[in-house]
């Protein structure tokens, strides 16, 4: 049986719950699922303005920390945290290894990926027009690599093995077809391993954290919760569970909520390993904060790889002014309608603006305005451009409503930060040819 653990679900995870768990968890493996399509754009942003960036930004303080530890309970790593550069992020590895005195510790990386010189102008976007239609200037794109990229790195002894737009599955089941010898084409297994890696991946989604809703939902401890481990058997059936001293909780609820999690079609669930079936799986509690899943299964993997498109987004100006006491919401509206007025002259093609009123209507887009009562609320503008001046112009106009009015307007926060946007594409499988390289510390 083979203990894999999960020590991060996204790019800036806890990372006192994972050491805890390789401390504890007697675990053969550990992954940390480290890259969204923002942050792998943000990855390319990053080592277009330095060569040696665009990793994961906390890889050299999660590495300082986790590294003496797997090698003491003789725990393998398996990562995404390179990002758009995993072989800068491997050296980083590599020299705080060395620094640390673990002599020996194989660190490899995989490459092959990234695709940016195959996209052409003319190249199909999933959403809808082509590359050249964005508008935009491309940063870089990576295919969904799966877990073939990552095997050969595995089998070769690697301790700590490093990768860029893996699939987050593939994250376990390379692990789990080194282990027990799974053939590339076995999709029956293929799809329970990749059942297993998805309701790992996510981290603390499982364990209680997202699934929180108090009154609905009780979580014990949500404060010191834990990371997941999944111990996986030769067939791919899976027990989810955690430290018993952890805080959180497994049940069959908060497994159920990350089986269908960013699953459109849970009988044919495209991966690049395969064309994974959880239509009939079974989940049953087998004991405290132990989940037990079976069923999972697959067909052939898809003939193409996703691909994730970054582009350079400009500018991302985002100003706030508060208003609160009697009349609010009606003075915090004014508020928006004149910026929107304001700034009418100013946008252009380039240039997307949105106004919310947080605390009466500002989280979904699409959502019509409810009434209120509120008597605290915030106007939030935020505007979009490649335009750096309509950026500041924003801010400018967003300021200007402390004594311009409406009345009793305060507490005003202003930045412009980088922005990306990301579309999808597909390509060939065999035009993504990986390999890896790995060096000793």
């Amino acid at each position: 049986m083979i203990r894999i653990g999960c020590g991060a679900g996204f790019s800036a995870d806890r990372l006192g719950p994972a050491c805890d768990l390789i401390e504890h968890g007697r675990l053969d493996v550990i992954i940390f699922e480290c890259v969204g399509e923002r942050t792998l754009a943000f990855g390319h942003r990053d080592r277009l303005a330095n060569p040696g960036k665009g990793y994961n930004a906390q890889l050299e303080s999660r590495m300082r920390r986790i590294l003496p530890l797997c090698r003491r309970h003789g725990t393998k790593l398996v990562t995404n945290m390179g990002a758009a550069n995993p072989k800068a992020a491997a050296e980083a590895t590599l020299r705080i290894a060395r620094e640390l005195g673990l002599t020996g510790l194989k660190v490899a990386y995989v490459i092959g990926d990234e695709v940016t010189d195959q996209l052409s102008p003319d190249t199909p976007l999933w959403e809808g027009g082509t590359v050249a239609d964005v508008g935009l200037k491309l940063v870089g794109a990576n295919a969904y690599i799966g877990s073939d990229a990552l095997l050969p790195a595995i089998q070769a002894g690697a301790d700590v093995v490093i990768a860029g737009r893996v699939s987050d599955p593939a994250l376990v089941v390379a692990p789990l077809r080194n282990h027990y010898g799974w053939a590339e084409d076995d999709w029956t297994r293929l799809g329970a391993g990749t059942l297993a890696g998805h309701l790992l991946e996510c981290g603390m989604q499982i364990t209680g954290g997202y699934f929180a809703d108090p009154g609905r939902k009780d979580v014990p401890r949500l404060a010191e919760c834990g990371f997941p481990i999944a111990e996986i058997d030769p067939d791919g059936g899976v027990v989810i569970t955690k430290l018993a001293h952890a805080g959180g909780c497994v049940t069959p609820m908060t497994v159920k909520e990350q089986l269908l999690y960013e699953v459109h079609d849970p009988a044919r669930y495209l991966t690049p390993d395969v064309t994974a079936d959880f239509s009939r799986v079974g989940i049953e509690e087998v004991g405290p904060d132990r989940v037990r899943l079976s069923g999972g299964s697959g067909r052939e993997r898809p003939p193409e790889l996703k691909v994730t498109v970054g582009f350079d987004g400009g500018y991302l100006a985002e100003g706030g002014i508060s208003y609160a006491g009697p009349n609010a919401g009606a003075r915090a509206r004014l508020a928006r309608d004149v910026l929107e007025e304001r700034m009418a002259e100013t946008l252009g093609n380039d240039a997307k603006l949105r106004l919310d009123l947080i605390g009466i209507s500002s989280l979904h887009g699409t959502a019509t305005e409810y009434p209120s009562d509120a008597q605290d609320v915030r106007v939030r503008a935020a505007l979009r451009s490649t335009d750096r001046d309509k950026a500041e112009t924003l801010l400018w106009e967003v300021e200007s409503l402390l004594c311009c009015g409406p009345a009793g307007g305060g507490g005003y926060r202003g930045a412009i930060t980088p922005s990306v946007v990301t579309y999808s594409a597909s390509i060939a499988r065999d035009r993504v040819p990986t390999r890896f390289e790995m060096e000793a510390a």
